[in-house]
């Protein structure tokens, strides 16, 4: 009988001191554990440490490189990427270890549903749940090796299966937080789109929001997650004016 495959866990950090001692308690399941931090000026690499992390420092080039070379420094081909505001729950962990124990049989990748904390309840409609990412795969059959730095995912070349179980997203700290994240990723949104040749239109700023919120809120039933569904779904609508706002600038010289 050949021995079950090995795990590597890959997180990305920069300033999360306050969330890797979770997120990697999530993951003590794995074989290794493998954080890239970029920089961080708070405790990060000094907790992840002390959870029995490899701490190794790479300068910030982009989401999609930084998860790329995390995972180019794993020891083992099998590898389970979070980020630091994630978490692997019970359910999750059981899947997990049950498709391992079977040798990933049949599968390049497994993706699962992520369920993202909203002040105070987890949200289970609209566009945020479940939204389904692909987080465990063969290293050596796909990984980060493609596609923008902002809103990356990992591709693979093989059979992707889906496990039962979610994986815990707390990703906001507070409003301001929400608000300053959503800011940063417009702007990487709109170099990229205009890198890309995709032109903007002024009606972007309000055909494009309103689509969101309603897509959202109302044909995937956001509204059942009552004032949460409802401020999440005008936060996302802000978010898409603002990508679409910055990228009409762009085209026009404006910065």
């Amino acid at each position: 009988m050949s021995e079950r495959p090995r795990i590597s866990a890959c997180v990305i950090t920069l300033n999360e001191a306050d969330r890797i001692g979770a997120c990697l308690a999530s993951l003590a399941f794995c074989d290794e554990l493998v954080v890239v931090d970029s920089g961080s000026t708070d405790d990060t690499r000094a907790a992840a440490t002390a959870r029995g992390a490899r701490v190794i420092e790479h300068a910030f080039e982009g989401f999609r490189t930084q998860k790329d070379f995390a995972v180019a420094q794993a020891r083992h081909d099998w590898v389970l990427c979070l980020d630091a505001d994630e978490r692997v729950t019970p359910a999750l962990r059981a899947s997990i270890e049950a498709a391992r124990d079977a040798g990933f049989a049949g599968a390049a990748g497994y993706r699962f549903a992520r369920c993202t904390e909203y002040f105070g309840a987890f949200l289970r409609h609209g566009n945020a749940y479940p939204d389904r990412v692909l987080r465990l795969f063969d290293r050596r059959r796909g990984g980060w090796r493609a596609g923008r730095e902002i809103h990356e995912h990992a591709v693979v070349e093989g059979n992707v299966a889906m496990l039962a179980g979610d994986l815990e997203h707390r990703a906001y700290r507070s409003l301001d937080d929400q608000l300053a994240r959503y800011r940063r990723y417009a702007a990487m949104m709109a170099v990229d789109m205009h890198a890309r040749g995709r032109r903007g239109r002024l009606r972007n700023l309000v055909v494009n929001p309103a689509w969101r919120f309603l897509r959202g809120y109302v044909l995937r039933a956001g509204f059942r997650d009552g004032w949460r569904g409802f401020l999440f779904a005008c936060m996302e609508a802000d978010y898409v004016r603002e990508k679409f706002a910055r990228l009409w600038l762009l085209q026009h010289g404006g910065r």
